[in-house]
């Protein structure tokens, strides 16, 4: 029997914005960023007479241009978003003081055991969580889709007092008040003007969604009890991976910046609102689960760029999600060299799910099913065999939207194979629900990610030799069946890490010589609070069935969950090193990371094929955060090596001076982005013999020796000059020089090494990716 009509939009719509990759939308562009660069006036009133002053060329009245304006960007940075035409905005766009005028865009949002892995953990002594003492005295903002306050993750017994630097609010709300902040939630905003100049008035009367800092969707409440959620006990989604949930900084304060929507996604305009906002407020650390897909946007056209940039200059951490994009090179996104940009990696937590075929055959898939179906079996049939009249028999196979015919579907498990043009489980669960299916086999590639199955539709996955096996079973049995069987948790038995699927990949498209991303983090199976919005909207919409208690667990996967743990990281080492810049806190994070899984082997990549992950794949490796406290050396750099490197980059001297506040006037000289002082070394184009510089700055012993050792890329000689650093008192930062040298006349693919400096305790291990290209490679004959 099909669900009644209301569970099945319902659902449709659940399952729709969980694969936030639909939520990107260029909206029909009416709103527009006018970007000026460094905060130029102290007072509000000089800053909206400021901005006035500039629409008065585009506007026949001061009202209309007042009218116009959404938000006054006046605190960490100059500019304004307003509603213009494309013409208004053109002419804008030459005025005096303006950087650049962005068209507004619409970005998407990219536990129980996952920091046991990390060994995150308060009981190892002189550990990272020990030390910092779980994090206190640092504020991670996060940029999401809001909180639910009432989580038993958001408790503040223990929390020390809000600290009087803070200058956040606690902004009210439809359903949210002061009330709802405490010591652990330390303040709380919403920004909407953006995505209202674009869409109008979001109708909350269905519950569905708040005008307030309240989490619909449960991706922000999730991502925030990632990074610094207290202790929770018994904590399961279902009852799978019950264990102690905790963040990974459960003493550090919480400030919540809602730029999200679960109807539409995170306008660019509300988000450069909230650094605006951040950066006023004194956050210390901000976690920013979202970004736009490729092409990617310059660096001072992207709004996480320009945020982030002045975020950083404040000495603010900002770390982003790389993007779900994988496996396919040069998808990754935030890759700016200021932003600390993490993809996702796998943990040891399996969960294996029996399948059993009505031949007494068993073949086991993975799934979140928790035996809604238990010990009946169903009947089984091939999407391609049921296609709808108009549907592409192929199509059919693969499950996309509206290709089954709901008459043959009606009560039945469908057995779907992914495809180029249907990546998706969750996609497949849409079609197949649609069409009154009862369950849901998903074949795919190797991923150890596990889509959640819907309230009232399980699904398992399995690998193409297990569906090619079950769709020869349908073919050869007049009439299949099927049931699964509970799913149960397994610990300690899978190989980890593994960098996901889904995690997007390197090199940069942007700038090829920054290398992106920076770290993996878990990403994968993550158990964290969220909202129970969802489930009782489902309840609500239900008709005389009975309903599951509200979710407020849930395992998620993507780079979106990745990123808080890296967050929650940083706020431990500012903890331990509150002097340390976001640079030098990055570098101690990278050139501690492993390459290595638990077992001693390289790190795998999951792809098509899988295969030993390189720094495209995961940057400087899987990171090791206890490791990170005592790194030796770190490579630091400030806002002006940042100013230069963008001076590189072509952007002219008015627009330079506007963003760092000062009058620059940039030169030209060779090889500045190779030579920006990043942990990591990306040169994607020697011809003949290049020189690279890196500054290391001694934050280990006093009096210190470090020898280097290079496991060289193939296809070209690396020699490091000087090989042996010298520290003493007086002699705290060195430079050295790395040559490489190409050895095949060829053009070749990037290749990867390591370059090392050791001093016998410390090993501080920084990767190279080298290309080789000819002079005349693309001469014409």
């Amino acid at each position: 029997m099909a669900p009644p009509s209301g569970i099945v939009s319902t659902l449709l719509l659940l399952l729709t914005l969980q694969s936030y990759g639909f939520l990107l939308s260029f909206a029909s562009t009416n709103v527009y960023i006018v970007y000026m660069g460094e905060r130029k006036y102290e007072e509000p009133e000089l800053v909206s007479e400021s901005n006035h002053e500039i629409l008065s060329y585009v506007f026949d009245s001061k009202e209309a241009a007042r009218e116009s304006i959404l938000y006054s960007y006046m605190h960490g940075f100059s500019g304004f978003a307003a509603v213009l035409t494309p013409s208004q905005a053109k002419l804008i766009a030459d005025v005096h003081g303006v950087v650049h005028v962005i068209p507004h865009r619409f970005l998407n949002l990219h536990t129980t055991r996952s920091w046991n892995f990390l060994q995150v953990d308060s009981h190892i002594r002189n550990g990272i969580q020990s030390r910092s003492q779980s994090g206190i005295g640092s504020i991670i903002g996060v940029m999401d889709t809001g909180i639910w306050p009432e989580s038993e993750s958001f408790r503040d017994e223990g929390m020390g007092d809000i600290p009087s630097r803070w200058r956040g609010i606690c902004q009210e709300g439809e359903k949210f008040n002061h009330s709802h902040c405490n010591r652990k939630i330390i303040g709380a905003r919403w920004y909407i003007k953006g995505y209202e100049a674009e869409f109008g008035k979001i109708n909350t009367s269905d519950g569905f969604e708040f005008l307030s800092p309240r989490d619909a969707s449960g991706h922000g409440t999730h991502t925030s009890s990632t990074a610094a959620g207290g202790y929770i006990e018994n904590a399961s989604f279902r009852g799978l991976a019950s264990g102690l949930a905790r963040g990974g900084a459960p003493s550090s304060w919480l400030a919540i910046y809602k730029v999200c929507w679960a109807t539409g996604g995170c306008s660019s305009a509300d988000l450069l609102a909230a650094f605006d906002d951040a950066i006023f407020d004194g956050v210390d650390v901000l976690s920013v689960s979202l970004g736009s897909p490729p092409p990617l946007s310059s660096y001072i056209e992207d709004v996480v760029s320009i945020g982030s940039f002045h975020a950083v200059a404040q000495g603010i951490s900002v770390v982003c999600s790389a993007g779900n994009s994988g496996p396919y090179s040069q998808t990754v996104i935030n890759s700016a060299p200021w932003i600390f940009t993490v993809a996702a990696s796998t943990i040891d937590r399996a969960f294996p799910t029996a399948i059993s075929l009505g031949n007494n055959q068993t073949v086991v898939g993975q799934g979140l099913y928790t035996g809604m179906h238990v010990n009946k079996f169903y009947p089984l049939v091939y999407g391609q065999d049921i296609a709808s009249i108009d549907a592409d028999e192929d199509s059919a196979g693969s499950c996309e939207s509206g290709t089954l015919n709901g008459t043959l579907a009606n009560g039945k498990f469908v057995l779907c194979f992914q495809s180029r043009s249907q990546r998706s489980s969750t996609a497949a669960m849409g079609t197949v629900l649609s069409a009154g299916g009862a369950g849901l086999i998903f074949a795919q590639f190797p991923s150890k990610d596990v889509s959640l199955s819907s309230g009232s539709l399980p699904c398992v996955q399995i690998d193409f030799a297990i569906g090619t096996y079950i769709l020869t079973y349908i073919g050869t049995t007049r009439n299949p069946l099927v049931k699964f069987n509970p799913t149960k948790t397994l610990l300690g038995q899978q190989i980890s890490p593994e960098v996901a699927f889904f995690s997007a990949r390197g090199p940069n498209s942007v700038s090829p010589s920054v290398l992106k991303p920076d770290i993996a983090a878990p990403g994968v199976n993550i158990l964290s609070s969220w909202s129970p919005a969802y489930s009782l909207l489902q309840s609500s919409t239900s008709a005389n069935q009975q309903q599951p208690s509200p979710v407020t667990f849930r395992i998620e996967s993507g780079t979106s969950m990745a990123c808080p743990h890296i967050s929650g990281i940083v706020a431990l080492l500012k903890a331990i090193h509150p002097t340390w810049s976001p640079a030098a806190i990055k570098s101690a994070l990278i050139t501690t990371a492993s390459i290595e899984d638990q077992y001693g082997q390289s790190i795998e990549a999951e792809g098509a094929p899988q295969k030993k992950a390189d720094p495209f794949d995961y940057g400087g490796g899987h990171v090791n955060p206890n490791k990170a406290i005592s790194p030796g050396l770190i490579y630091d750099i400030g806002t002006s090596d940042y100013i230069r490197f963008l001076c590189s980059m072509g952007y002219n001297n008015s627009a330079i001076s506007a963003v760092a506040g000062a009058s620059i006037a940039c030169y030209k000289s060779t090889n500045v982005q190779g030579n920006l002082n990043l942990p990591s070394i990306t040169v994607h184009e020697v011809k003949q013999r290049m020189t690279v510089s890196r500054t290391v700055t001694n934050v280990g012993p006093v009096n210190s020796i470090y020898i280097a050792r290079v496991q060289t890329p193939a296809g070209v000689s690396v020699r490091v000059k000087p090989s042996v650093l010298l520290f003493n008192s007086t002699v705290k930062k060195l430079e050295f020089k790395v040559v490489f040298r190409p050895l095949l006349k060829v053009a070749g693919r990037f290749s990867f090494g390591n370059l090392y400096w050791e001093d016998g305790f410390h090993v501080v291990r920084i990767p190279l990716a080298v290309r080789t290209v000819l002079d005349d490679f693309y001469a014409v004959t």
